[in-house]
């Protein structure tokens, strides 16, 4: 029988980020007993790169925003595919959300007369982001920090989760391992909320820290909650491209929100060339009105650098593969070209962009101020994850919800910058609340001792595989495949090949043999990572093929417009009965009246 140390809560949030964070606090005002388990220590969750700032229609710089234009401006760049309570919900409780943050000590940057400053982003109709710089992220991890350190929640640090329990149909706890000395630890708790980010390393080049291997995705789905929505991967416009060492790391979209321009080889704004129908008569056709748009001028049309995503990450591939990109790869993006209109640019950029300046300035010896930056998509959110109830984020499985990245169906096909970080907040309260709702109202709930004792067997086994894989190589190959064949353009038959690559990289993860013992093995460490990064990886390829069209962030090469059968549909998955993986398609719920009439009114 393998030891383990046995913990007793009532709530379990797995991921010390901004939606684990908030749902900790938010259970143990309800006066429930908290547990929060992080992979890695606390405060180095992936939230703190988030730079851009959190989505909330305060309407300080722009008193025409509100809560219905936040909510369309999602919908609309969800393609419709957003769960429509979700969205609203979101647009609602997002501006109470970051006043609540505000009072807790988070220091934003303000507008001349004191309020919470907001800026230009992608998709969004009027200046929305609170900011602080391009830190916001760490911003909102320290606040959270701060005050939920004292509220005597139990901290468990650099500790993975392996399986999720459960007592008939119900949650009964997880079962985890401490990856410092390699201990295991029982965890019994009737409701667990999963915070774990979602799946960027997965593939080559990504945006995504080393946590983002797809576990909270991969736990839900063992225990029988249901994917959704897993096709959507969002490939950010702007990532490093250059040096070598640091391809992929993320250029935020507040370069671009403060009057940056995409330039191709030849010094041209190709972007004019390519402005979606429905988005043309809120762009600007002209440098100069784009200028005065990121400037704060309400009746200036935003630049084409500001379109979504999903687009603006397509034309950029176009210009690479048809040849005008630039020497590494990728393409130009300028904001030293603003000192044609300010005379103190440098000290502006450096003001609006700290983190920028440094991290170009340290990793690639180039000065922002002076000369563009090289850069290129890389893979950066997951728009699907598991499946939840809009009021509650519990999933199917009762006792487990979700908040965050890893939970599905605010988003649809395509999330707007900043949004993910008011997600946070708004969802991570409500699941903290609701499952110390759900924990104080159930019966005591029992993990089955032999499923602990095979979990404990089956995550020893890379120890006594004495000639198989080297799990650094597994991953390596499966981030090829994903990367090439799973990426930002797909068709048919390179994601068939992608499934039958994984399948035999599937075999492999097996066999992975890791030698040393369980302190401080990272080669243990990455082969028992394999198992959700494979689950997740053939979510993703498998509903790709289910999806035949393009739709936001998925584009089909053999499938390039939209088809109405798939307009109010979403593609889920669920693991059968025989343990295959199941993807079928399901109607979104329908939308209201009084949204539907929001809408309309928008547009």
């Amino acid at each position: 029988m393998a030891e383990y140390q046995t913990h007793e809560h009532e709530v379990l949030v797995i991921g010390a980020g901004g939606a684990g964070l908030r749902a900790a606090i938010e259970a143990s005002a309800l006066g429930a007993k908290v547990a929060v388990v992080c992979k890695s220590l606390l405060g180095k969750a992936h939230t703190v790169m988030a730079e851009g700032g959190i989505a909330a229609a305060l309407a300080n710089v722009d008193d025409r925003d509100n809560w219905k234009v936040h909510f369309a401006d999602t919908m609309r760049g969800g393609q419709y595919l957003n769960n429509p309570r979700m969205a609203q919900l979101h647009a609602q409780e997002a501006p109470a959300r970051v006043r609540e943050l505000e009072a807790w000590g988070a220091l934003f940057d303000r507008t001349p007369d004191g309020r919470i400053l907001q800026r230009n982003f992608g998709g969004h109709k009027y200046p929305r982001l609170a900011h602080v710089g391009d830190r916001t992220g760490l911003e909102m991890i320290r606040t959270l920090q701060d005050h939920g350190i004292h509220r005597g929640i139990d901290f468990f640090m650099e500790c993975t989760v392996l399986r999720l329990l459960k007592d008939g149909g119900r949650i009964a706890g997880a079962f985890a391992y401490d990856r410092e000395r390699g201990f295991f630890h029982l965890f019994r708790a009737p409701a667990i909320v999963l915070a774990t980010g979602g799946a960027g390393r997965a593939y080559q080049i990504t945006s995504n820290s080393w946590e983002y291997t797809g576990d909270g995705l991969a736990l839900a789905y063992e225990a029988g909650a249901t994917l959704m929505d897993m096709e959507f991967v969002q490939f950010h416009p702007t990532g490093m491209v250059w040096p070598p060492s640091v391809r992929g790391i993320l250029v935020t979209e507040g370069v671009r929100g403060e009057g940056g321009i995409l330039l191709n080889k030849d010094g041209r704004r190709f972007l004019f060339d390519d402005i979606p129908e429905n988005y043309r008569a809120q762009t600007a056709d002209n440098e100069e009105e784009g200028w005065r748009y990121t400037q704060g001028d309400k009746n200036a049309r935003r630049p084409p650098e500001l379109l979504t995503r999903d687009h603006v990450a397509r034309c950029i591939v176009r210009e690479i593969r048809e040849g005008r990109g630039s020497p590494h790869g990728g393409v130009f993006l300028d904001i030293s070209w603003i000192k044609r209109k300010l005379p103190n640019a440098a000290e502006y950029i450096k003001r609006k962009l700290p983190s920028m300046y440094h991290q170009f300035k340290q990793l690639a010896d180039i000065d922002i101020t002076a000369e563009p930056m090289e850069v290129g998509p890389t893979t950066h959110y997951m728009m699907g994850g598991v499946r939840v109830n809009a009021e509650t984020q519990m999933s199917d499985v009762p006792g487990l919800f979700a908040a965050g990245e890893c939970a599905a169906g605010l988003h649809g096909a395509n999330r707007l910058g900043g949004n993910s970080l008011s997600d946070l907040l708004v969802f991570g309260k409500r699941a903290g609340e609701y499952a110390a709702r759900f924990a104080q109202q159930s019966r005591p709930a029992t993990p089955d001792p032999e499923e602990v004792e095979a979990v404990a067997r089956q995550a020893l086994a890379p120890f006594e595989s004495y000639s198989g894989d080297n799990p650094y190589q597994v991953q390596r190959e499966l981030q090829e495949v994903m990367q090439n064949w799973v990426g930002i353009v797909r068709r048919e038959e390179e994601l068939h090949r992608a499934l039958e690559a994984l399948g035999r990289l599937k075999e492999r993860a097996k066999r992975a043999s890791v030698t040393g013992n369980r302190e401080y093995n990272p080669g243990w460490h990455t082969a028992l990572d394999l198992h959700s990064l494979l689950v997740v990886s053939e979510a993703i390829a498998r509903s790709a093929i289910e999806r035949k069209e393009s739709r936001g962030a998925h584009f089909r090469d053999d499938y390039p417009s939209q088809d109405p059968a798939f307009g109010r549909v979403n593609v889920v998955v669920r693991k059968g009965a025989d343990g295959t993986m199941q993807v079928t398609r399901e109607p979104l719920p329908p939308m209201p009246a009084e949204l539907q009439q929001i809408i309309e009114e928008m547009k």
